[in-house]
């Protein structure tokens, strides 16, 4: 379909982006972006062909700086409920896809593009990248997940900072504090993004849907039945077709060739 607020790319390696694409209003989110989001996402799902998911914002200045404050004005309580629930809803269903998702964070990721980028599996970031979640200067909070995902990141007492003061802080703190997986030079951020993305499209669709569940589905649950749902889940890849070819091309020392398949 075509899209006004996102450009969305499927390449031949497999990987799609996903660009929030309102350069001027530094990628902010308002309801119109969050519904092509989601629209994409169907895509996502139903496209095969794509592995990956890597999600970046236009521009060299913002991955997302928040929700479109410009929204705010017109709303009403009901009205601002509904806005955060769609927002939610949407980064759940990111949040759930069931192929590996990388943020690509360029720029500032603010409120709502620090959410958006907590609800992908891990983030890569440039060097001059911004996070933070200012909603209080707003005299407001977060309201798509940010008070919940950032403090299962990097912990109650930081995520109480953080919002509390509404602090900015440097990728450099942002990796050190756990939300940051890699930080790369600006100019080379998107390149080194895509060639990670390209090499997980490669790996065993079956294991990677595998790791995400059990990750997401494990740390909330007690060490036990956490690993015991890893177990299940481990046994279950035995019946793919990725399982004996992984196997077999490590005893044959060369490149396994993945299909992504169970046994009928």
């Amino acid at each position: 379909m075509a899209y006004e607020n996102i450009l969305f790319e499927v390449r031949d390696d497999g990987v799609a982006v996903l660009t929030i694409n309102r350069p001027k209003s530094l990628n902010a989110l308002n309801p119109q972006t969050l519904e092509e989001i989601d629209k994409a996402l169907d895509e996502v799902e139903q496209n095969d062909k794509i592995k990956v998911l890597v999600i970046t914002g236009a521009g060299d200045k913002a991955f997302v700086a928040g929700a479109d404050i410009t929204e705010f004005p017109k709303m009403n309580s009901l009205q601002a409920y509904k806005f955060a629930e769609k927002g939610q809803n949407v980064f759940f269903r990111l949040e759930q896809l069931p192929k590996p998702v990388i943020a690509c964070v360029n720029g500032f990721a603010l409120g709502g593009g620090c959410e958006l980028a907590m609800s992908c599996d891990f983030i890569y970031a440039s060097d001059k990248a911004k996070f933070g979640q200012p909603e209080i200067n707003l005299g407001i909070i977060p309201g798509f997940g940010g008070t919940q995902r950032l403090a299962r990141l990097v912990g109650r007492a930081k995520a109480k900072e953080l919002c509390m003061t509404g602090e900015m802080i440097s990728a450099e703190e942002a990796k050190n504090i756990g939300l940051v997986a890699k930080i790369f030079p600006a100019e080379s951020l998107l390149e080194e993004t895509l060639k990670m993305a390209s090499a997980l499209a490669q790996k065993s669709q079956v294991a990677l849907r595998a790791i995400k569940r059990v990750i997401d589905e494990g740390v909330g649950s007690d060490l036990r039945s956490a690993c015991l749902l890893e177990a299940n889940a481990f046994a279950l890849t035995f019946a793919s077709s990725d399982a004996r070819e992984g196997v077999q091309a490590f005893l044959e020392k060369r490149k396994p060739n993945f299909k992504g398949g169970y046994d009928s």
